[in-house]
């Protein structure tokens, strides 16, 4: 079984991105959304240390050219989009480097395998989070229902997952039909944006174990 992917999101001190290279995360986040509690600007996540892992930007609702830009800016590795953006918006940005986020809560299993499909050929992963759309919304997402799924690209389960949660979350799931990885915000926390070292060592820490069991 190949080791699961964990990214880390809305991260907006130095200390915290250091931390999450050192403890083994593969991808780091960070918001442009106004409004959210996480928000940071992009010179300012310019600034987070380089590491190990990959730097994401998380969008909703930005138009092209400033997605472009604040992704030059950050030195963004992936773009991360919440927003109601269509397939030709990805492919203007590289669908190499693109994180499409679905909300099955939102749509039936029929107009899921739609969206999967139309997306497919524009991201390199998708990414299904609880709630009806937007931002992430803190909220478990039921993950039994996800077991009939077979998306055409490696995806991410995201959905207020933490340290109390994350292994039956993935417990859900056959070997070999769940996530590619795991994204966690919140639950990681000891206050919006401040990253708790305890819970982001203890969460890697399951998730290696959760990959060699």
């Amino acid at each position: 079984m190949s080791e699961l992917l964990c990214k880390i999101c809305g991260l907006t001190r130095a200390e915290d991105a250091a931390m999450c290279h050192s403890l083994g995360a593969d991808f780091i986040g960070c918001i442009f959304v106004t409004g959210s509690p996480r928000f940071v600007t992009p010179q300012r996540a310019a600034l987070l240390p380089d590491g190990p892992a990959l730097r994401t930007g998380v969008f909703a609702g930005t138009d092209l050219a400033e997605v472009r830009s604040i992704a030059r800016l950050a030195r963004l590795d992936f773009i991360q989009l919440h927003g109601g953006e269509e397939p030709a918006f990805c492919r203007a940005l590289g669908p190499e480097r693109i994180i499409k986020v679905l909300w099955p809560q939102a749509l039936t299993p029929e107009e899921l395998e739609r969206e999967m499909e139309r997306f497919a050929p524009v991201c390199a992963y998708f990414l299904l989070d609880a709630g009806q759309g937007g931002g992430g919304s803190g909220t478990s997402l039921h993950t039994e229902g996800l077991r009939p799924i077979r998306p055409p690209r490696p995806w991410f389960l995201a959905g207020g997952l933490g340290t109390k949660n994350l292994l039956s979350a993935l417990a859900a799931f056959e070997p070999g039909s769940g996530p590619r990885g795991v994204d966690m915000n919140s639950a990681l926390e000891s206050a919006p944006g401040v990253k708790d070292r305890r819970l982001v060592r203890e969460a890697l820490s399951l998730i290696k174990k959760e990959t060699k069991s």
